[in-house]
């Protein structure tokens, strides 16, 4: 845990590590997700004014549902938009996103599914960089660990106040009790998606194979590692709030995987890279329809 990694005390001036990781995350994400596009034909410029909306949306998504879920850490409305040392959920960083998206694409439309597909990689990157700056401040610590690579946080940490009102650390320990390091099997899990993610793409037979394996497989892995969080109480039926949503991104991937088998093989870059392809015509507008079959975005 290093939550601040450096401060310039005649200035006022702290840099947090939740807040750098983020920019990373973005940045990295922002860079990964041009670089697909290009290669796949898209419009870059599209990925630019796109990342504006998809980030803001998703900075506003993944705050609010924080603070809807632990309204207790509200005291006062300075601490509503208090976002840089950690307090995000990602989930509602994805919902945020999709308004966002859902937005930007009515305003301006894009083929969804392929730009989809270049997309999912990045948000991969962003789940690993915004788990590295949660172990970094401290946020979304695991249950008590017993095993030999649980972590332990200094006094003052989310972990350590969490222990000490359960009664089960004494409020003079400098150190809590270990804790699974939640934050860094996000991390992992997201690098190991990233890795994934790249293997398949070029591999995919449908434009929107890629989103949906990252759907499925965020999902996937979110849920264990929701299990072992300690900062987060059932919110029925045993289950969290963030193992709802997986439940119900497991449905939505599945739903994308059927409507996507019922379409034939066929990628939009391929198409555009076929010298039998002719040019489509400049002078018609671009069609406004929506859908999950993969011929409604182009």
């Amino acid at each position: 845990m290093h939550p601040i990694l450096f401060e310039l005390p005649w200035l006022g001036l702290r840099l947090h590590a939740y807040s750098l990781m983020i920019l990373l995350a973005c940045g990295g994400a922002l860079w990964i997700s041009a670089w697909r596009a290009g290669r796949e034909g898209l419009r870059v410029d599209s990925v630019y004014e796109l990342a504006a909306w998809l980030f803001s949306g998703g900075i506003i998504g993944a705050r609010l549902l924080f603070v809807l879920q632990h309204p207790e850490g509200i005291r006062s409305p300075a601490d509503i938009v208090r976002s840089w040392q950690g307090g995000n959920i990602f989930y509602g960083c994805i919902l945020g996103g999709l308004v966002g998206t859902f937005i930007y694409w009515k305003r301006r439309p894009f083929p969804f599914l392929p730009m989809a597909d270049a997309v999912a990689p990045g948000l991969a990157v962003g789940v690993m960089f915004g788990r590295i700056g949660c172990f970094l401040a401290g946020c979304c610590h695991g249950a008590a660990c017993s095993a030999c690579w649980g972590i332990r946080f200094p006094a003052g940490s989310h972990a350590w106040i969490a222990q000490v009102d359960q009664g089960v650390l004494a409020a003079a320990a400098r150190w809590s009790h270990p804790v699974h390091p939640t934050q860094l099997y996000g991390a992992l899990a997201g690098l190991l998606i990233l890795a994934f993610l790249t293997w398949f793409f070029p591999r995919r037979r449908r434009d929107g194979e890629v989103m949906a394996w990252l759907m499925l497989l965020y999902a996937a892995t979110r849920w264990p590692i929701e299990s072992l969080r300690g900062d987060d109480d059932a919110l029925l039926l045993g289950m969290t709030l963030s193992q709802f949503i997986s439940m119900g991104l497991l449905a939505l991937a599945g739903y994308l995987w059927l409507r996507l088998r019922r379409t034939p093989p066929g990628r939009l870059a391929d198409r555009r890279s076929s010298p039998a392809a002719s040019p489509p015509d400049a002078t018609q507008p671009a069609p406004r329809r929506f859908g999950l079959s993969a011929r409604f975005f182009l």
